[in-house]
């Protein structure tokens, strides 16, 4: 892992200790290579270090392909001002069960995990270790590593590499519920900047819902809809300030550069009171966006220009 004290690196943030998952995702970040790495307790504590200027970007968990949206991030995007995506990248999950050296699974009866860890291998736990007990850990290699700074826990759920940085014996492998789970992470920094358009784009935003009303979602998911713009996620978050108040954490196919894309955002923002643009960035998978022929660009720029012909008045511009 990239370590330097020098001043002029730039600092980025991400879940730690050594062999998280998150790490392996920083990993992926070309910008980050060489720089500096900043390992922290929690998510909140990496988005606070971009907030404040401690780190110029930190990468950080935000949707599981088995479990969902990661509630903690999305609520801190949601309310964390200036903050910006400017990458996704995947990693694959996959869970062992460590242990001390010694330590058999019929001893196992105090289990350290990350809780979305718990969540992602509880069919396995269930039916081999069916009378354990959960200590929930901040983070999937924090699991691991208390086993040799306490004798509470008999065993953690942790990475499979996780014997690469501590001397743990593994218990057992693939423990997963699914073998093809893979978890989202995004870079966020403070940064003004939107990366070009690469027609594999991601576009992200929060919006608020305006009231609580049959069909106020649908009326502002409609502006979507009409423009031929597909939402690859949308997840819903409590505002906080009374009850049925709701914001919604939202992704969509395609970039804030494409017309279609531009002119839904504007739509969505004439009905909610508030948009919080998350930004617009190349996708992991790299997957050309698929839409029809009627949302190209062009059209728009024909129908704009149609428009302005009718305003004007000049000959020729109004057909």
């Amino acid at each position: 892992m990239p370590q330097n004290d020098d001043d002029t690196l730039r600092t980025y943030s991400y879940l730690g200790p050594r062999g998280t998952f998150t790490e392996a995702a920083l990993a992926q970040v070309p910008e980050a290579q060489g720089q500096h790495w900043r390992s922290v307790n929690n998510v909140g504590e990496a988005i606070s270090d971009v907030a404040t200027g401690v780190s110029f970007g930190a990468v950080v968990a935000v949707e599981n392909s088995t479990d969902g949206g990661v509630t903690a991030v999305q609520d801190a995007l949601a309310t964390t001002p200036g903050l910006r995506i400017q990458g996704e990248y995947l990693v694959p999950v996959d869970f062992s069960v460590v242990a001390r050296r010694g330590v058999t699974l019929a001893d196992v009866r105090m289990l350290n995990a990350h809780p979305v860890a718990y969540g992602q291998c509880r069919t396995w736990i269930d039916a081999n270790l069916p009378n354990h007990s959960h200590i929930p850990v901040t983070s999937n290699v924090a699991a691991a590593a208390n086993l040799l700074e306490s004798d509470v826990a008999d065993a953690a759920v942790a990475p499979p590499n996780i014997t690469d940085h501590y001397d743990l014996e593994v218990l057992a492998e693939h423990i997963g519920d699914n073998s093809n789970a893979v978890t989202r992470f995004a870079l966020v920094t403070m940064s003004r900047s939107i990366p070009e358009p690469t027609g594999a784009d991601k576009t992200s935003f929060v919006a608020d819902l305006p009231s609580d009303q049959p069909g106020a979602l649908l009326d502002m998911l409609e502006q979507l809809s009409t423009r031929g713009v597909n939402m690859s996620m949308i997840q819903s978050r409590p505002i906080g300030d009374a009850l049925g108040r709701y914001r919604f954490v939202i992704d969509i196919d395609g970039h804030i550069r494409d017309e279609r894309v531009a002119d839904a955002l504007m739509g969505i923002r004439r009905f909610s009171p508030k948009v919080t643009f998350l930004g617009s960035y190349p996708r992991a998978d790299k997957a050309q966006i698929q839409f029809d022929a009627r949302y190209n660009d062009d059209v728009y720029i024909e129908a704009r220009d149609w428009l302005r012909g009718l305003l004007s008045g000049e000959p020729g511009l109004e057909q």
